[in-house]
């Protein structure tokens, strides 16, 4: 007697928490997935450093250690790749670049290495977007469909949103899947023109805390028409 009700019990629970998520509007969603990964508010302050290995099939390992101070205006970045050393400092709209310490290189080097100010601010948006989220979906231009979906990836159920840009911030419609208990973000994914099914999915694995934030450890990275592996990112405290 004493199993079955407390069999009830549990489905009791587990029906609220369904019906709990099922009925938040995607604001809602979003808050809680925040609530998760950044429950002091620290994102928007952020002066931090962390370290990110890139391990891809084929290719040389590379890792970057990146640094952003948002009240400064302040991102650098030094990356480490063939035994070579590059780094962008960017502040507060300029941009410096060395290659193995040095300011003067070749242009064969700084064509090899993608060594120029374009470059440099596409990286510092990559990271500071990528590693930002869920808080990066506040920013302006960005348009969270108010509908929320209920997908199953990989064999679990997840509460999902979508999202997408003014032209001038970015093209892709990207869908953000959270658990449905903790609101962690644990898959999102990106189509160039869903229609083709083209783009790529990242699945987040393991959590590191930098500076109170609770953000991916590993990423992994595949494509959507046929699942191919493209590589993982490890993120790695100072």
């Amino acid at each position: 007697m004493k199993k079955y009700f407390f069999a009830l019990l549990m489905l009791g629970v587990l029906s609220v928490s369904s019906l709990s998520a099922q009925s938040l509007s995607a604001d809602e969603v979003l808050e809680k997935a925040i609530a998760f990964h950044d429950p002091n508010g620290n994102w928007e302050n952020l002066n931090t450093t962390f370290k990110v290995v890139m391990e891809t099939p084929s290719r040389p390992k590379r890792t970057s250690i990146i640094g952003v101070d948002f009240p400064q205006q302040k991102f650098t970045l030094n990356v480490e790749k063939k035994g070579n050393s590059y780094a962008y400092e960017m502040d507060k709209g300029s941009c410096e670049i060395t290659l193995n310490g040095s300011e003067d290189f070749s242009e064969e080097e700084a064509e090899e290495f993608q060594l120029n100010c374009e470059r440099g601010n596409f990286m510092k948006d990559y990271y500071t977007y990528l590693y930002g989220l869920p808080m990066k979906l506040n920013d302006p231009g960005t348009h969270l469909d108010p509908k929320v979906y209920n997908k199953t990836f990989k064999g679990k159920k997840y509460v999902v949103l979508k999202v997408t840009y003014d032209a001038e911030v970015g093209t892709d419609t990207w869908y953000f899947y959270f658990d449905p208990t903790t609101y962690a973000m644990e898959v999102y994914q990106f189509y160039h023109d869903e229609s083709k099914n083209d783009g790529e999915y990242i699945l987040l694995k393991g959590l590191e805390e930098i500076s109170g934030i609770k953000m991916p450890k590993t990423r992994a990275w595949y494509m959507n028409k046929d699942n191919k592996y493209l590589g993982t990112d490890t993120l790695e405290k100072i």
